[in-house]
């Protein structure tokens, strides 16, 4: 029913034993459901692309729930020193900050560039989902919100190891 995203202390890896327990986001895991919950008449309203709705909440719980169906543990970095990063994965082994922004100012996104130029963490990308078409500026690469389906982990080949024992007796 919901997808729990943890706060972590750092983007730094392993997430696992970075997050705190005690503050987390929940997420929808349906969409549409969530569109329900709002108040009568929201989903035409998003439908037709309306002035005035909130689209980074139905965004950003769009990517949420295409990060775990990926496969993805969930997590978010707040700091007040930092600012906020809507989400904090581990992808091909590294950390990989995630940025989902709705409006036209997608270009801003002071925690990110705050994370991306700290040494301390040595991030190498990230994302920023938003409504403008595929560029890379700096360590960040613009995508267009559906293209969350895209981000996916490099698969470990299964390796299986055969051990001659005919000569032992």
């Amino acid at each position: 029913m919901a997808l729990p995203t943890c706060n972590v202390e750092a983007p730094v890896l392993p997430l696992e034993l970075a997050k705190l327990r005690n503050l987390f986001k929940l997420f929808s895991n349906d969409v549409g459901l969530l569109a329900s919950q709002y108040a009568q008449g929201i989903q035409l309203r998003i439908l037709n692309d309306e002035a005035g709705v909130n689209f980074g909440a139905v965004y950003e719980n769009a990517v949420a729930q295409e990060l775990r169906a990926h496969g993805f543990d969930l997590y978010y970095f707040n700091s007040k020193k930092q600012g906020d990063l809507d989400f904090v994965i581990k992808c091909d082994d590294r950390v990989l900050p995630i940025e989902v922004k709705s409006g036209k100012n997608y270009e801003r996104h002071n925690a990110l560039k705050n994370v991306l130029a700290s040494e301390e963490y040595g991030i190498q990308k990230a994302y920023v989902l938003c409504n403008g078409n595929v560029r890379t500026r700096g360590k960040a690469t613009y995508l267009p919100v559906y293209m969350a389906m895209f981000i996916k982990d490099t698969e470990i080949p299964a390796l299986v190891y055969k051990v001659d024992l005919s000569g032992l007796k």
